[in-house]
């Protein structure tokens, strides 16, 4: 490839040489797509926008600019004084008008102000007083603007000294290149920070405005320079630095909510690592709890976990009752059958802590579903009477060729007016029993001597006619889903305050066997107070699951955001556990 010349005495800018290059890469390009690419890429207008103003500002940058005059308010007055002793004509009138207005005045004296300061650097001399032992001293001045200087500091415990503890990326200490991890401070504006605390230091800097000078002792330990972290997290939970009494720095923390997508600039800290906010254009990171460290916090807050499935209604609504063709109520087994509602995982028998009990975070990455790739699971979860049946019907009618609900399997004899396959699949209790203990079912019931389940299978068979799964499971079960093969996409219906189901579902009817009959009764007032604390607990104990939150207020409403949800994730890039694509 020939050599572009663009060294001194070079006449061709940098505009003119981009606009060559195709031509010149043109005998090294193998195929017309990576010429047709190079052309559109150095072709494009804001890339041409953007190297003329860099010409610009590289041009006056070699010419050093300076005001052709550092006195205009007096110019000012003197033209004034001189077209007063000449015939007045509109013109003079007009200009004379104009210099005595005040703005304009202040405009010149402005000018002149700025025009009169020297805005070179100026480097603070070094000091006498400098120990013969400190040959290696360091003189740092840094200007202070409103964001934090982004360093900690702490206290050597052996020797008293004050430490660096760490740099965050890309706060105003880590883009001078000039305070580094193990360095010694001496002083802060020439203020001794022997026998001070870290605190009192922090004071005197949170106190000091412009410029700040520090006396430094250089480390001798060398750094290993580090890239900026390509890792990102989803936060499990809230975190909000001044509450956290074990931070070492709470100006230096990052605050977040649950969902938040962070992305890890530093884990050079095994307790506090460094982040910023996806997306953020700040460059300074901040610090956050490390997984491991919160993981740990959050054991010893909550020494018992809760390993059995969250049990939502006291009904024993569990019969797979048909409201239209193709479209089943998923079983739900109550407290009072007082019998066996399991998943499959139940069945697995571990003592080992699960730390997918304490949310912390998840590492995730991008990911947008391709054509020719099966629909994601979608997986609804809420409490009994929240409406989560009637959204799915809406679903289904609104587009029975794209949505489609498993068919359960079940013990029972089948009657006369069901087909196999349609409303059920009819199976042994032999084969049913063998099925759980091969771990086929994603969750299974016993009702009146009878098993119903729901099994992995039937999830398959929707999604292989290249079908979106609606799947109405229980929240216990949500993160056993979350695999390779399903990426399922979590939404929570949710009720709206217990004010607004006294006044929306008073005329409505939920499904009860408190008869053998499972009919449809009225909502009572305990039926709304046990949706309710049945959906705290749901967000409490899985919320970090899941994706979506709606609220059901109204049925329409409701319906038009679910819908809305779903293409978006049909068509648009989400964060996804990057163990889905890395398997």
């Amino acid at each position: 490839m020939p050599a572009l010349s663009t060294g001194p005495g070079s006449d061709t800018g940098l505009y003119e040489l981009l606009a060559a290059l195709p031509a010149q890469l043109q005998p090294h390009v193998d195929s017309q797509e990576d010429l047709t690419f190079l052309w559109d890429m150095f072709g494009e207008k804001s890339l041409h926008s953007l190297v003329k103003i860099h010409e610009k500002l590289h041009y006056y940058e070699k010419q050093n600019p300076v005001p052709i005059l550092r006195g205009a308010a007096a110019l000012a007055d003197d033209l004034a004084e001189e077209l007063q002793n000449k015939p007045l004509n509109s013109e003079i009138r007009e200009l004379l008008k104009l210099l005595s207005k005040p703005n304009v005045k202040a405009l010149l004296s402005v000018h002149d102000t700025v025009a009169q300061k020297n805005y070179d650097p100026v480097l603070p001399p070094m000091p006498d007083d400098i120990d013969d032992d400190e040959d290696s001293v360091k003189i740092i001045r840094l200007v202070k603007n409103r964001e934090p200087l982004g360093a900690t500091i702490k206290k050597d415990e052996q020797t008293g000294a004050i430490i660096v503890a760490r740099i965050m990326r890309g706060g105003a200490a880590d883009r001078s290149g000039l305070i580094h991890v193990g360095d010694e401070l001496r002083e802060v504006n020439g203020i001794s920070v022997e026998d001070k605390r870290p605190e009192e230091i922090i004071q005197i800097l949170a106190q000091s405005q412009g410029a700040i000078t520090f006396k430094i002792i250089p480390s001798i330990k060398e750094e290993t320079p580090s890239k900026e972290g390509k890792m990102f997290i989803k936060a499990l939970f809230d975190y909000d630095p001044n509450e956290d009494k074990a931070i070492p720095c709470k100006e230096a923390g990052l605050s977040f909510k649950k969902g938040d997508i962070l992305q890890i600039m530093s884990q050079d800290d095994a307790t506090w690592w460094q982040a910023k906010h996806e997306g953020d254009s700040n460059p300074r990171a901040g610090l956050i709890p490390s997984k491991h460290f919160q993981e740990r916090r959050l054991a010893l807050r909550r020494p018992e976990i809760i390993v059995q499935p969250l049990k939502v209604s006291n009904r024993k609504s569990s019969k797979m009752l048909s409201a239209t063709a193709g479209f089943r109520r998923s079983f739900r087994l109550s407290r009072k059958d007082k019998k066996t509602n399991k998943s499959m995982y139940e069945c697995k028998k571990s003592d080992q802590y699960d730390t997918a009990d304490v949310p912390t975070y998840e590492e995730v990455t991008p990911y947008r579903r391709q054509s020719n790739e099966k629909y994601r699971l979608v997986v609804l979860v809420g409490p009994v009477g929240v409406g989560l049946n009637e959204l799915k019907r809406k679903l289904l009618i609104s587009d029975t060729q794209h949505y489609g609900v498993t068919v359960p399997h079940t013990t029972r004899a089948r009657r006369s007016q069901e087909s196999d396959g349609v409303e059920y699949i009819f199976i042994s209790k032999h084969l049913f029993e063998t099925d759980v203990q091969n771990n086929k079912f994603i969750e299974y019931g016993e009702y009146k001597n009878n098993y119903y389940g729901t099994s992995i299978d039937s999830v398959r068979s929707v999604l292989a006619k290249n079908k979106v799964c609606l799947l109405d499971v229980q929240p216990h079960t949500v993160k056993h889903l979350r695999t390779l093969e399903f990426k399922p996409y979590v939404i929570f219906i949710k009720p709206p305050s217990i004010e607004r189901l006294r006044e929306t579902r008073k005329n409505a009817k939920i499904i009860s066997s408190r008869d053998d009959q499972g009919a449809a009764k009225p909502f009572t007032e305990e039926d709304f107070q046990e949706m309710i604390k049945s959906a705290q607990v749901m967000e409490s104990q899985y919320g970090h699951l899941f994706d979506k939150i709606i609220v059901n207020d109204d049925l329409t409403v409701a319906f038009k955001e679910l819908k809305a949800t779903f293409d978006k994730l049909e068509t648009e890039t989400h964060w996804v556990p990057v163990s889905w694509l890395h398997s």
